[in-house]
């Protein structure tokens, strides 16, 4: 046990160094960074120690322009200050609901420099949903873009309210709550004194199926991050495009992990395909971060449009947050070249596996295999270890950046010192790990177990396909009957007879949708997982 400990953490120290997370031979400036991000948390302290290391470099760039790490640190440190003089203090709770834009990012740092607790929001929210999450996690701040304040009607007047991202640039315009980059301007920007412990910070489960759970995050261990890294191969000094929103684990993570490599981000308030090629081409990105349905609309703006834009300088396409079809990242391969991976994980777990584009040449629909710090195991309902190439299993993960339960006191199924994820999959006799569905989404049909995925993965690799979602719904002889929503290709008059012969000719009879309906759209949350409540 201890041996193999050792091995693990010698090993992460040689990826992390490989990637330049570690300086040499400033290797006080890694121990600098060690200390600040034990007392100001990894937003505000990759931001100081970036803007110390070089103050020309630039750290983010929106649709407003570059700044570099320096002005960020000093935006951070007015707005600190300015938060302090208003009667904010260690402990309190900074609530964003905020798109990607300097004003998100300014707000992230400065909670970690007064030891504050931050709460990242989901955009996608509805006003029910904004008021329990206000209320059930205590916050006392809540920082927001102009365009969302009819949300803000349910919140408790007790809250104080900051406006980041204002629609209008007239100087003269007046409003009743008070703009961060006001306040910003007209505060003092020397460093503020460090706060007496951390803050920390908390993401929201993506609440598919009801109010979202909160996942409270400490400090991150250093050596943790080699889990992104060892199969990643991310570089200090690179330039990342991050499309991904950053109130999601896959946004947040990477732009922590950018941030501390000292790339520069590169991010937008709103996802537009074409746009996001042109800024990979201005840039020369060498990193995409999105999630499927993003990689989805890239990818289906076609040969003609892709080959306007320069991407030659992207040496990796990150993709996670929910399923990867095999046909939509073999076409993500086709139109870019082998510089897929394909993360899978969760809000609690963090990463589990990811999938390098060589894995996904020998598998496509792979997650691929656990990073160095990182154990997958699959178990049966009894709960014994599943070992076999090809069985079926509840997939449990151990990682050191695994959460420690949810900030209502509840947690995940815990199996030797492993957390459930609520997936199922299996491994191929590669060793390769294949997510086979949710837990709680499989379909019981007549006696039969199926799982969606399966269903869904081959109904888009139809020409005719955008997208389709298999649910199970009542059916007095079998207890649950499949069906398919389809999304057809403009101009398709693919018809229900068809679906259920195509599905037919390549699947088993019991997975058959009986029913299929067409629609213009899938319900999707904001971070493009299907809504299937909703579909019901």
């Amino acid at each position: 046990m201890l041996v193999g400990k050792v091995a693990e953490t010698v090993r992460s120290i040689e990826v992390m160094w490989k990637a330049g997370l570690i300086p040499f031979p400033r290797i006080d400036e890694g121990l600098q960074a060690l200390v600040a991000m034990r007392r100001i948390g990894p937003f505000a302290a990759s931001t100081q120690v970036a803007a110390r290391r070089d103050p020309a470099v630039v750290g983010l760039v929106d649709e407003r322009g570059p700044l570099t790490f320096k002005q960020l640190d000093l935006r951070s440190n007015a707005l600190a200050r300015a938060w302090s003089n208003r009667g904010v203090t260690a402990g309190t709770v900074i609530a964003v609901l905020c798109r990607d834009h300097r004003e998100l990012v300014t707000a992230m740092a400065a909670a970690g420099k007064l030891g504050a607790r931050l709460l990242l929001m989901n955009t996608g929210f509805a006003k029910p949903q904004l008021a329990d999450v206000a209320r059930r996690e205590r916050v006392g701040v809540l920082v927001y873009d102009q365009e969302f304040t009819e949300l803000l009607s349910a919140v408790g007047e007790d809250v104080d309210r900051y406006l980041a991202w204002v629609d209008t640039d007239d100087p003269l315009q007046r409003h009743e709550v008070p703009v961060l980059d006001e306040l910003i301007a007209s505060t003092d920007d020397r460093p503020v004194p460090l706060p007496p412990r951390l803050g920390g910070f908390v993401l929201l489960t993506s609440g598919t199926t009801g109010t979202p759970k909160g996942a409270p995050r400490g400090a991150v261990s250093l050596l943790a991050t080699a889990q992104f890294l060892d199969r990643i191969p991310l570089r200090a000094g690179e330039c990342t495009f991050l499309a991904a929103p950053i109130f999601h684990a896959t946004g947040v993570s990477q732009f922590m992990l950018a941030f501390a490599l000292g790339c520069k981000v590169v991010v937008r308030r709103r996802f537009d395909p074409e746009e996001t090629l042109r800024a990979v081409e201005e840039h020369r990105c060498t990193t995409l971060v999105l999630v499927p349905t993003m990689l989805q609309r890239i990818v289906d703006l076609g040969p003609e449009v892709l080959a306007r834009y320069d991407t030659s300088s992207l040496r990796i396409i990150f993709v996670a947050g929910s399923a990867l079809s095999p046909d939509l990242g073999n076409r993500a391969t086709a139109a870019f070249g082998d510089v897929v991976h394909n993360l899978y994980g969760s809000t609690e777990v963090a990463v589990a596996t990811v999938a390098t584009p060589e894995d996904w040449r020998l598998a496509p629909g792979t997650v691929g295999r656990p990073p160095v710090g990182c154990r997958v195991v699959l178990y049966d309902h009894e709960g014994r270890r599943i070992t076999e190439p090809g069985v079926t299993g509840r997939v449990f993960v151990g990682s050191g950046l695994s959460f420690h339960g949810y900030t209502d006191g509840r947690t995940k199924e815990v199996i030797d010192g492993l957390l459930s994820t609520g997936d199922v999959g299996h491994f191929d006799r590669h060793g390769l790990l294949f997510i086979d569905g949710r837990d709680d989404e499989m379909i019981v049909s007549g006696g039969e177990n199926v799982f969606p995925v399966e269903v869904e993965n081959l109904l888009v690799e139809r020409p005719d396909v955008v997208e389709a979602a298999v649910i199970g719904v009542p059916d007095e002889e079998f207890g649950q009957r499949l069906k398919a929503v389809v999304v057809r290709k403009p101009g398709s008059d693919l018809d229900a007879d068809t679906v259920r012969s195509f599905v037919k000719s390549n699947l088993a009879r019991y997975k058959v949708p009986r029913d299929v309906e067409f629609v213009e759209r899938l319900p999707r949350n904001a971070t493009g997982k299907v809504l299937r409540d909703r579909l019901k």
